[in-house]
């Protein structure tokens, strides 16, 4: 079994460690391979160091930052130091059942996957909260579908992305695309993005129906910001990810689509964060530039010229003859 290299980024989350922690780490433990563990603090004022130090000095790698940033920042420094062939992407507000990992294992025994996730239920209820999605297009806005699995629960599904709250990646693949966007932070969107450049890549994400974990919604981010806030950053990141892997006409026609549809509607609604949410996006672009350029010399460099439209009918074809039920 190869070596594992878990990722806890945290903020603030001294009460979901005391909750959860013990849990999953009988969960890690008792894995058949190498394991360590990488958590990542993001200047938390709620004594999560303190704590962490007291209790698990000796189990796991404690990396402190002296300022708060995001979720992207955060994984990207445990990804830096891990060690290990795969990463596993795990939040603190998650809980894992016995064998979740173990369940994941089979999917990189093909060299083209990158990750995969399991099923996330509800941490009281068995709600599925986060499964496969596909992704669709309306006009040129970049949708995912809602949730789905297919019945044959043995087959390979393919999922549009992978949720950053319990992943598993090949941790080669996820260093050569150097992690996430750190524009992205400080959370919203990431897991999409880094997905949909796993893709392009050539490589490919998958779900995982028999692999289960709880999570606690919204637990990690409820305190960060006011709703408004989030809904700005939701849709700036959403932004984000179309201007970076949309090309030509089709960032053209997507320019005006959210014009439009977003920013004149979200005007005249008095839903002003999305024109702050677009204000952002425009301040921002020159750095959006480099980054997909830089991302372009990567693909060129693994001989890709996958695009997003590519993408989605690539999955697209790899359910055809399936039966999906949706969530």
């Amino acid at each position: 079994m190869k070596s594992i290299s878990v990722i806890i980024p945290n903020y603030n989350g001294k009460h979901l460690f005391e909750k959860y922690f013990g849990h999953n780490l009988k969960v890690l433990s008792s894995i058949q391979t190498e394991v360590e563990i990488i958590v990542i603090d993001d200047a938390s004022t709620d004594g999560s160091v303190e704590y962490l130090q007291q209790n698990y000095k000796d189990t796991i790698t404690l990396l402190k930052k002296e300022k708060n940033s995001g979720f992207s920042e955060t994984c990207n420094l445990g990804i830096k130091e891990a060690n290990n062939e795969l990463i596993f992407l795990l939040n603190t507000d998650v809980t894992l059942e016995y064998g979740y990992i173990e369940k994941l294992y089979k999917f990189f025994e093909k060299s083209d996957t990158f990750g995969v996730m399991g099923r996330i239920i509800g941490m009281d209820d068995d709600l599925i909260r986060e499964a496969a999605r596909e992704p669709k297009i309306m006009g040129r806005k970049i949708k995912s579908s809602d949730l789905f699995h297919l019945q044959n629960i043995d087959a390979f599904t393919p999922t549009f992305y992978l949720s950053g709250a319990n992943a598993l990646m090949d941790t080669k693949k996820l260093k050569t695309i150097n992690g996430f966007n750190e524009m992205f932070n400080p959370y919203y969107g990431e897991d999409q993005e880094l997905s949909i450049r796993a893709w392009r890549m050539g490589w490919k994400c998958y779900y995982e129906h028999n692999a289960v974990c709880r999570h606690e919604v919204m637990a990690s981010t409820k305190n960060h910001n006011p709703k408004k806030a989030i809904k700005r950053i939701h849709f700036r990141n959403r932004y984000y990810v179309h201007y970076l892997h949309l090309q030509g006409i089709d960032l053209t026609l997507w320019h005006m689509q959210i014009l439009l549809c977003d920013v004149l509607i979200g005007i005249f609604t008095c839903q002003f964060y999305k024109l702050e949410a677009y204000r952002d996006f425009l301040k921002n672009r020159q750095g959006l530039r480099i980054k997909k350029s830089a991302f372009t010399r990567q693909m060129k460099k693994n001989h890709s010229n996958i695009g997003i439209i590519d993408v989605i009918e690539n999955i697209k074809i790899m359910l055809k003859y399936q039966h999906v039920i949706k969530l």
